[in-house]
């Protein structure tokens, strides 16, 4: 077991009054890490820490050139550190280790493409009809807070910190108590690189004390989360009284539509991989699974054979193809969800879950595919955010883009077809921000990424990672030489 210390502005500390938190594996659920479990008093120190950096002449003399050398050297930093942090967000969150490692390898990547584009960020001259000239400046939006989620813990830190530091912007991380560890690493890559004290600050402890504190600050211009609808309202809330910036990418449902005409193999693997990928704690999880009615009996029969066939076991064997899931907490609410599933409609297939003794505390959910679904049934409206399928047959490509549309959420949506015609028509008439044809999942660092409706708004990723981080500014010059002759 190790005990970790948070960063504040440059130093590695522990909790105002002292007090620890216990990090546990869910594979055992034992605990296998201890984190300060910091409180207002340490998001205070945290805030007036940013604020004092960012407007300190020493900050903003730090070139858009330097500030990228950083960000690529953190990179290079958690590469060398690779196999490390990816254990550790295994046991963290218990994602499986292969995925864990392309996770933290992203992560760098991220750290280096935000490095590269520290040095392309530019203004703009717009045309003029008087007399005058205008300069658009794009300029730091100021103190910048990123919230992140358990379920991709460096990857969610490293698009949010990455952009915010290339911008010029402080930046005051507050990663989910159930995996901090992964996040406490890019403290320690970034003050590797040479990050100036005072730019980021990492807080570990409850969002209850520390998540309010930082949200409410007048001193914070910007709050980033990812994370549960409901989280993402009280934020909007509490930032209103005094305006800050806000980016959400909040909860999902999102629909994946497999025609009679598709890949039946890649469709079927797909579909599987949408929802059980990560253990289902995926915001962007495939759940709503609508197939063709021709087909729908063999694509059913073909998916339940899939689940009941998934290794799920622990994280770290390489055998394993699916984990357990984060938390108690997060294995009851699954485990709520596939009891009202089995009240609406049929339980087509579950699979196993490890019987070695050692593993009798950790939290263990079954991949479960419910079949012969309405849309308008609790399992395929509200986000279970576990490895639970629920599928709904269709019939027609009208009918279906309706099904799919009808839901609160609208963070993304796959599509299965070999008409190339009928599978750009139906991602573009579908209201999700992320839209996959022939594939389910992938999120490119240099591409983008965020929601409609209640998943929320504002973007992340490539070049649109960077608009919520920078202010833009117009500088009005008059070219008259005479003047104001009046």
């Amino acid at each position: 077991m190790s005990d970790q210390q948070m960063f504040i502005g440059g130093e590695w500390t522990d909790a105002a009054d002292g007090q620890r938190m216990d990090v546990i594996n869910p594979a055992t659920g034992l605990s296998h890490a201890s984190v300060p479990k910091g409180g207002a008093q340490d998001a205070e120190r945290a805030i007036n820490t940013a604020y004092d950096t960012f407007y300190s002449k020493s900050w903003g003399k730090v070139t858009n050139r330097d500030r990228g050398r950083i960000l690529i050297k953190a990179g290079e930093y958690i590469r060398e550190h690779l196999e490390e942090i990816a254990k550790l967000e295994s046991m963290d969150m218990g994602k499986i280790y292969s995925d864990s490692l392309s996770d933290v390898e992203e992560a760098a990547f991220i750290f280096e493409y935000y490095g590269g584009y520290a040095t392309k960020i530019q203004g703009e001259i717009p045309p003029m009809s008087d007399g005058g000239m205008a300069l658009i400046v794009k300029e730091p939006a100021g103190v910048c807070v990123a919230i992140t989620p358990w379920n991709y813990p460096i990857v969610m830190a490293s698009q949010k910190v990455a952009p915010a530091i290339a911008a010029g912007c402080t930046s005051i991380l507050k990663p989910a108590s159930d995996s901090p560890s992964s996040s406490l690493w890019l403290a320690k890559a970034l003050e590797y690189a040479g990050l100036p004290k005072g730019v980021l600050s990492v807080l570990t402890g409850p969002g209850s004390s520390i998540g309010a504190t930082l949200v409410k600050s007048p001193k914070v211009d910007v709050v980033s989360l990812t994370g549960s609808t409901e989280v993402g309202k009280w934020i909007m809330k509490e930032a209103a009284d005094t305006l800050k910036r806000v980016t959400l990418e909040l909860g999902g449902k999102s629909p994946n539509i497999f025609y009679a005409d598709a890949d039946f193999q890649a469709a079927v693997e797909g579909a599987c991989n949408g929802v059980f990928w990560n253990s289902g704690e995926i915001c962007s999880a495939g759940t709503r699974v609508f197939v063709e009615q021709s087909i729908y009996d063999d694509a059913l029969n073909a998916m339940v054979e899939i689940a009941q066939n998934r290794v799920v076991g622990d994280p770290l064997d390489a055998d394993t193809e699916m984990g357990p899931v984060v938390s108690a907490k997060q294995k009851e609410t699954i485990d709520h969800y596939i009891e009202i599933g089995k009240k609406e409609t049929r339980l087509a297939g579950e699979g196993k879950t490890p019987e070695d003794e050692k593993y009798s505390g950790g939290y263990w959910v079954a991949p479960t595919i419910f079949a012969d679904a309405t849309n308008d049934m609790v399992i395929s409206r509200e986000e279970i955010f576990g490895p639970v399928m629920t599928v709904i047959p269709f019939k027609e490509v009208e009918e279906v883009i309706d099904m799919a549309n009808d839901n609160p959420y609208g963070l993304a949506a796959a599509v299965w077809t070999k008409d190339i015609k009928k599978g750009l028509n139906t991602a573009k008439a579908l209201r999700a921000g992320n839209v996959w044809i022939n594939d389910t999942q992938p999120a490119p660092s240099e591409g983008m990424w965020g929601g409609y409706k209640q998943s929320g708004f504002g973007r992340e990723l490539g070049p649109w990672g960077l608009n919520d981080y920078l202010e833009a500014k117009q500088i009005y010059i008059n070219l008259d030489e005479g003047g104001d002759e009046d």
